[in-house]
């Protein structure tokens, strides 16, 4: 067993990381505090082909795989978790869907701009009264004269409503039972999108609800054959959570790296807080989890890579690395005391990114449903 990293893929951490340090750290409370979308820095992340990672060239893409997709992903989340879930929901959710399912046309006219991060992508999934059970699903289509005719709603839509996106994918019913996946291009008339909605964390990100009143689309916009939207939802979901579960990683190597200099720099009774037994332990505790958790990350990825059943590795890490970051994020926070509640220290910025990774890519409950069920339970 060899668990060095190529050369390649250091070079992937090394690229990212300094991108991240030097580029997205000096703005990133201003974007969190203005709620502002990073179009600025989206525009860089293109330039650095980290848009379209895992797409072949031959699609615009960079070609590269899952490994250094989730070191990427770690990366971006170490810094700051808005950018990340901006390139990592455009890449695995909103762009691998016409990548797997797609016809050669439809990947000929999507995935060029997509995939070279000129244009953003967005996967609607979620519905009001239809979250965790995503199967109960009541947006509907009809086919009416070559055209499928939407009418529903979908919430909580990552980087629907962007200047640079140009298409949500959604998942409907196209018949009593069956589910479909159906892109609908923005400006569609019929198609409206909600302005964006107030969140606890993640506030620079791009968040929506969609409404769909008749919306009308070609009938060459199904993606994949008719009625396996389900299947193919629950296929995408697996690889998302590579992604989040490398957040997971991410977000508490940056809570780490805070508390950890935070602690050597910061004196009582006469002698650095890194000194004491009881922060040192604490500390401890975080390094040993991280190094746990980013094992899991980068062996999903891995499986995913050789071809192989990766599902069960996806949930597990994405299970853990989102409990692993509560806790880590917290003792980060009890770290700083008074002065990680304020919005001045990253660490409160840490703190709040941090709950949605515990709901989103599916809650911890459906992880355990879904390991569960892999245990032949």
């Amino acid at each position: 067993m060899n668990f060095d990293l190529d050369p390649e893929h250091e070079l992937v951490r090394s690229t990212v990381r300094e991108f991240a340090e030097q580029r997205i750290a000096p703005v990133a409370e201003e974007l969190d505090r203005e709620s502002r979308f990073p179009y600025e820095l989206v525009a860089e992340l293109a330039q650095l082909g980290l848009m379209g990672m895992t797409i072949p060239e031959e699609y615009g893409g960079a070609g590269a795989d899952t490994v250094s997709y989730a070191i990427a992903v770690e990366e971006l989340t170490r810094v700051d978790s808005s950018v990340a879930i901006t390139m990592a929901a455009h890449h695995s959710l909103g762009t691998l869907p016409i990548y797997n399912y797609g016809s050669e046309e439809q990947k000929r006219e999507w995935l060029p701009e997509l995939a070279s991060g000129a244009k953003l992508a967005a996967f609607g999934l979620t519905e009001p009264d239809a979250g965790s059970d995503a199967g109960s699903t009541r947006t509907r289509a009809e086919l009416r004269d070559g055209r499928w005719l939407i009418n529903g709603s979908k919430i909580f839509i990552t980087n629907a409503g962007t200047d640079l996106t140009a298409c949500v994918t959604i998942t409907a019913r196209t018949g009593d039972d069956e589910i479909s996946n159906i892109i609908v291009p923005n400006g569609t008339p019929g198609y409206e999108i909600s302005k964006p909605m107030k969140k606890l964390g993640w506030r620079a990100s791009d968040t929506r609800e969609l409404s769909f009143d008749d919306v009308g689309v070609p009938e060459a916009n199904l993606l994949g054959p008719r009625g396996n939207g389900f299947q193919q939802f629950l296929e995408i979901l697996d690889g998302g959570r590579i992604s989040v579960a490398a957040m997971g990683v991410g977000l508490a190597q940056g809570a780490y790296d805070l508390a950890s200099a935070y602690a050597q720099e910061r004196a009582q009774f006469g002698r650095p807080i890194s000194k004491f037994q009881a922060v040192q332990f604490k500390l401890a505790d975080m390094a040993t989890e991280l190094e746990a958790g980013r094992n899991m990350v980068y062996k999903a990825a891995w499986l995913k890579d050789q071809g192989r059943d990766f599902a069960l590795a996806a949930a597990q890490a994405k299970l853990y690395t989102g409990e692993l970051s509560n806790r880590v994020v917290n003792w980060a926070l009890q770290i700083h005391g008074g002065y990680g509640y304020m919005d001045e220290y990253a660490i409160s910025r840490f703190y709040r990114d941090q709950k949605i990774l515990e709901i989103g890519e599916g809650t911890n409950e459906v992880q355990r449903i879904v390991i569960a069920r892999h245990l032949g339970l």
